[in-house]
């Protein structure tokens, strides 16, 4: 997991909109994002893209527990609830794995723990070990 963690520092983009990565371990993950001004549409709410975002980094850190490199092939998301204040959570539980695909489901939660966002994907775990690209 190690080496995960290590990958995913790499994330600049994640970075960039203030990700945290708050716990990883073998086929789980919990993040985090505190919501800022500036994540927000026109309408006051958490823009989806940045929703998605963090689904889709607890999601990668996930998948790539194992220490194989797992990539996204499909992801998809729904918004049950709209998030305007406070700190988004994201937590990703590993439902099958298989040697060349893995799935996975990321439940995004406001302060409330109401349930913001539901995100499942699908990863393809290539042949390289993350040691070997890091």
């Amino acid at each position: 997991m190690k080496e995960a963690e290590e990958l995913l520092k790499k994330d600049l983009f994640a970075r960039y909109i203030g990700i945290e990565l708050l716990e990883i371990s073998e086929g789980y993950a919990k993040a985090s994002m505190k919501i800022e001004d500036w994540h927000k549409n026109g309408l006051g709410t958490v823009q989806g893209g940045a929703i998605f975002t963090l689904a889709d980094f607890t999601f990668a850190a996930a998948a790539n527990s194992h220490g194989q490199v797992a990539v996204a092939i499909n992801a998809n998301i729904s918004y049950p609830k709209a998030a305007t204040e406070g700190t988004l959570k994201a937590e990703a539980f590993e439902t099958s794995l298989n040697p060349k695909i893995a799935t996975y489901t990321v439940t995004v939660t406001d302060d409330t723990a109401g349930t913001v966002a539901r995100f499942e994907g699908l990863a393809y775990r290539k042949r390289n070990r993350i040691e070997d690209i890091t």
